[in-house]
């Protein structure tokens, strides 16, 4: 497990952007439709299950079968060419520690999803990270956002959110009032060449220069 770890795409993630997200921080990708928000996402869930960690998967818009399915290609692509024999036997070993939630945003906001996730805290699990797909910060309000990043520094978590965006730059992509509240926003843009990973502010600092991408083909972060 430790190589597949050392070989997760998130490594690269972590060299271009100062050390990653730390427990205690949040994260959020953002992107137009289409782009790969979702692989991104579950790249940052495999990376806490590969680390042999607890990690809770909350999605507002794809059914579980769906998530079940990004998790086992994401794990395929990484573990690919590492001549492991025991695969399937380490997968499942894996998934053990993931647990997914499917919610809908129109009745369930983000301050209840803390809820939620406080009673897995509170039953014992020594959870990790945790991963938000597909919410709409048209509708969040700056309260249930504040609950998320207390919630992740009270229990020492990473959290990573995605959200839609329109538009490339960091306004676009999360409003002025909540941008603080994010310790990462990452972009994906495309372009001519691919995909690109923006890193348009981590802790603070604007417009990181990336040389990130999407493999065309795996959607798995990678180098241009």
């Amino acid at each position: 497990m430790a190589e597949l770890l050392d070989r997760s795409p998130i490594r690269l993630f972590d060299k271009a952007s100062e050390g990653g997200l730390k427990a205690g921080e949040v994260g959020l990708v953002t992107s137009k439709k289409g782009l790969g928000k979702t692989s991104v996402l579950v790249q940052f869930g495999m990376d806490t299950l590969l680390a042999d960690k607890q990690l809770i998967h909350v999605s507002f818009d794809q059914k579980s079968t769906n998530v079940i399915s990004w998790y086992d290609g994401i794990f395929t692509e990484i573990a690919k060419k590492r001549n492991l024999g025991n695969a399937a036997e380490l997968k499942e070993q894996i998934m053990r520690k993931r647990t997914i939630l499917n919610f809908s945003q129109d009745n369930f906001s983000l301050s209840k999803v803390v809820v939620t996730l406080k009673a897995f805290v509170s039953s014992g699990i020594s959870l990790a990270g945790v991963v938000i797909d597909g919410v709409n910060l048209s509708t969040v309000s700056e309260d249930d956002l504040k609950a998320v990043a207390a919630f992740a520094k009270e229990a020492n978590v990473t959290v990573w959110m995605s959200a839609s965006s329109e538009g490339d730059d960091l306004s676009d992509s999360v409003p002025d009032t909540l941008a603080p509240l994010f310790q990462a926003v990452v972009h994906l843009a495309a372009r001519n060449d691919g995909v690109q990973v923006q890193l348009l502010s981590i802790r603070g600092k604007k417009d990181i220069t990336s040389n990130l991408k999407l493999d065309s083909k795996t959607l798995l972060i990678t180098e241009k």
